[in-house]
């Protein structure tokens, strides 16, 4: 009975996450879609995020009886700025280099926090981990080093800046271990501040707003909410598996919508990238099974 509920458990936390993963797939096609100057989807797109956060942190108090903060303490507002500047720097590097660039890079976050990890929490990563990091470096290498060539250093150096900026929010979080679970999308009225303040001064210059009200409605709190959940029914690197769908997808529905295709340097260092976190996330999963493997027979072999 137990390995049936633990088999229904697994199935759903492989619906959760796959929707997540799937949802962040179109955050980029959909700012894209909107055809918009960069501050004013900057402001747009972190108010609609902040309103779900709003209406989220009510429901939750008022209505299911769950204490949850906006913004939890230093701690909380630490972590909400790095948030903060980071969506700053993403909507940067969107707009400023080849979507493949950004999130072939950006998908170095996780071995950014394994690094931060290593400095402020003490905790060493495994030999797998830094083999795995060295080759992501390798990676990154060959696509910043197609981005000198053809001239988006500038967006490739935000892509980079927005992999630290969310590996600090995550540390941060892991410090303190307080529930950040609002904060991501609480402290988007900072983006948001910055966004009106640096817009036209005539006022929100977009095309076609709705691509991305919808997307700061609906899609990015629902990939945030699902890869947040996943956690609860999956191991960490299943989890982290379904991050790679944005880095797999994203560039094949720009591609579909807009015709723009990546070089092949770009091609070739997110390969890299991508075998390289799912060699280790495979191993990862491998490792987990025998460590409980062995829990549940100690006595075999």
């Amino acid at each position: 009975m137990s390995q049936a509920i633990d088999a229904a458990h697994h199935r759903r936390g492989l619906l959760i996450t796959g929707l997540g993963g799937l949802a962040l797939s179109f955050d980029i096609p959909l700012i894209r879609s909107s055809q918009g100057e960069v501050w004013s989807l900057l402001a747009l797109r972190s108010l609609c995020t902040f309103t779900v956060a709003l209406v989220a942190w009510v429901v939750l108090n008022k209505f299911l009886g769950r204490k949850i903060a906006l913004i939890p303490g230093k701690a909380g507002l630490l972590a909400g700025l790095f948030y903060g500047l980071g969506t700053f720097t993403f909507l940067l590097s969107v707009f400023n280099t080849a979507t493949a660039n950004v999130v072939f890079i950006v998908a170095f976050t996780s071995m950014f926090a394994a690094v931060l990890s290593w400095i402020f929490l003490k905790e060493r990563p495994s030999n797998a981990t830094l083999v795995t990091m060295a080759i992501m470096v390798f990676g990154v290498g060959l696509i910043v080093h197609g981005g000198l060539k053809s001239g988006n250093v500038f967006g490739d150096a935000m892509a980079v800046c927005s992999a630290l900026l969310l590996a600090c929010a995550i540390t941060v979080s892991r410090a303190s271990g307080k529930d950040m679970g609002l904060v991501p999308l609480a402290t988007a009225i900072f983006p948001c501040v910055i966004g009106y303040l640096l817009s036209p001064s005539e006022g929100l210059a977009i095309a076609h707003p709705g691509f991305i009200m919808f997307d700061g409605l609906i899609m990015i709190p629902l990939a945030f909410f699902c890869l947040a959940t996943g956690p609860r029914y999956l191991s960490a690197p299943e989890v982290g598996m379904f991050y790679l769908l944005e880095t797999i997808l994203a560039p094949i529905w720009i591609w579909i919508a807009f015709m723009e295709v990546p070089t092949v340097q770009t091609l070739l260092g997110g390969a890299v990238l991508i075998l390289a976190l799912v060699g280790h996330s495979v191993w990862q999963m491998r490792r987990k099974s025998a460590v409980d493997a062995s829990s549940e027979f100690p006595f075999t072999g």
